[in-house]
C-alpha cells in the first residue's frame, strides 16, 4: 500500500477510510488508515530509514499545502477551534454541549477545527455535521451514537458514526479536523468534512493554534488540553499570529477547581505577566457562542 501519498487535496472519510465496512468493525486493519498506521507502528515513530522519514516529511508538507489551499475559501476570523479530551464519552452531557455550541456557530458561518479524534473532537464535528436540522435531530444522532459504542474503545465507535452520517446526510457546511497517527490507536472522526492528518504530532499542534483566529473553545480534557491552553496563551501574549484571539472556558469547575488554568491565568493577567489575552469562564453554551460571535479580529488588541 502507498501509505505515504503526495496528496492534492485533503483527506475526507471516504478517502481516509477506504474499504472500511461499517457493518464490520475489523476491517478497519485492511482500510487505508488502518493500514496507515500500521505502517506508522511498524517502523516507529522516529524512524531511522531515511526513506520512511523523507516520505512522512512529503506527505505531511502536502497535507499542510491542501490544508492552507482550503483555508483560502475562508476569513481567518470564521476559523474556530474546540479543544477538549479524548476521553469524553458520548453520554456526557459536555459532549453535547460542545456538538450544540458547534452546530451552532457552523450555522452562523463559522468554520469549526478540533485535534479530529474522539470525545470532544468528534462532539465539534457532528456538531457541524448536523448544522441546517433541528437540534432534536442532533439529539437523537447522540443517542444513537451513545447506544452503539459510548467511547472510543468499543469495536464499534466507527462504523456508528458512519451509521449516524447515512442517516442524517451531510448539507454544504464543512468542518476540519486535524488528526495525527501518533495518536491512531484514537480513529479519526468521519464526521469532519475535511481531514488533515499528519505523521507530525508537533505541525498538527502548531496549526489548529494558529488558524483558530475566530477564537479557541476549551472543555474539559487532560494534559494534552493543559499543554494547548498554555501555548494559545504564549501566542496570544507575543501575538504570533498577528491577533490575539478568544479563549472561552466551558466549565467552571472544572477549569477553576480540578485543573485550576483559568485563575492563573486571570492572576497572570492581573500581575502583567500574561498580556493580550481574552478569557471568558462559564457553564452556559450559549455564552460561550456569544463570547465567539462577538469577536473582531481587528480590534483584538491595541497594537504598539
Amino acid at each position: 500500500m502507498d501509505s505515504y501519498q503526495i496528496r492534492r487535496e485533503l483527506y475526507d472519510a471516504a478517502s481516509l477510510y477506504e474499504g472500511f465496512d461499517p457493518s464490520d468493525s475489523k476491517s478497519y486493519d485492511r482500510c487505508y488508515d488502518g493500514q496507515a498506521y500500521a505502517d506508522y507502528c511498524f517502523h516507529g515513530r522516529r524512524s531511522n530509514d531515511f526513506q520512511v522519514t523523507l516520505a512522512r516529511t512529503l506527505h505531511d508538507h502536502s497535507v499542510s499545502e491542501a490544508m492552507h489551499r482550503f483555508l483560502q475559501g475562508y476569513d481567518p476570523g470564521q476559523v474556530v477551534g474546540v479543544m477538549g479530551g479524548h476521553a469524553m464519552r458520548r453520554s456526557d452531557p459536555a459532549f453535547r454541549n460542545v456538538a450544540y455550541i458547534s452546530k451552532q456557530l457552523t450555522e452562523r458561518g463559522k468554520l469549526m477545527v478540533s485535534g479530529g479524534g474522539p470525545g470532544a473532537m468528534e462532539a465539534t464535528h457532528l456538531g457541524a455535521w448536523m448544522a441546517g436540522r433541528p437540534d432534536s435531530e442532533l439529539d437523537g444522532a447522540i443517542r444513537q451514537l451513545v447506544y452503539e459504542a459510548d467511547t472510543f474503545r468499543e469495536p464499534d465507535w466507527l462504523g456508528s458514526a458512519f451509521r449516524v452520517m447515512y442517516r442524517y446526510p451531510q448539507g454544504a457546511c464543512e468542518s476540519l479536523g486535524i488528526p495525527t497517527w501518533l495518536y491512531g490507536h484514537e480513529p479519526a472522526t468521519p464526521f469532519a468534512t475535511r481531514i488533515a492528518k499528519f505523521y507530525e504530532n508537533s505541525i498538527r499542534e502548531d496549526s489548529i493554534l494558529s488558524i483558530a483566529v475566530g477564537g479557541l473553545i476549551f472543555t474539559p480534557g487532560s494534559a494534552g488540553t493543559v499543554q494547548e491552553i498554555f501555548q494559545e496563551a504564549a501566542q496570544d501574549h507575543y501575538v504570533t499570529c498577528g491577533v490575539a484571539s478568544p479563549m472561552a472556558f466551558l466549565g467552571r469547575q472544572f477549569f477553576s477547581e480540578e485543573i485550576p488554568v483559568y485563575p492563573f491565568l486571570e492572576d497572570m493577567v492581573a500581575r502583567g505577566k500574561y498580556k493580550n489575552l481574552l478569557l471568558s469562564l462559564t457553564d452556559d453554551p450559549d455564552e460561550v457562542i456569544q463570547e465567539i460571535m462577538k469577536f473582531r479580529p481587528d480590534n483584538s488588541i491595541n497594537k504598539q
